[in-house]
């Protein structure tokens, strides 16, 4: 499965939408995310994916295609199973 689909998958168990509204150029806005949402789909993401995303860093993300990029960039093979 692709970084892209195991976000997906991520954000929405969180954020309890369907998988197939997320698309790289939505935003959690798009989908109604509050803040708590937020942080809780990052701290899985982190998890899952055995990196840290800074603040300063996730601030600037303006969409999924952002995070999913990100996570691409520094996860390199490191998510776990």
């Amino acid at each position: 499965m692709s970084v892209e689909e195991q976000i997906k998958d991520i954000v929405a168990r969180i954020v309890h939408v369907d998988k197939g509204v997320l698309s790289r150029e939505g935003t959690f806005k798009d989908i109604q995310a509050d803040s708590l949402d937020i942080v809780q789909a990052m701290v899985a993401i982190e998890e899952a994916f055995d990196i840290e995303i800074p603040d300063e860093e996730a601030q600037e993300f303006k969409n999924l295609g952002d995070l999913v990029d990100y996570v691409e960039s520094h996860a390199s093979g490191k998510e776990k199973v």
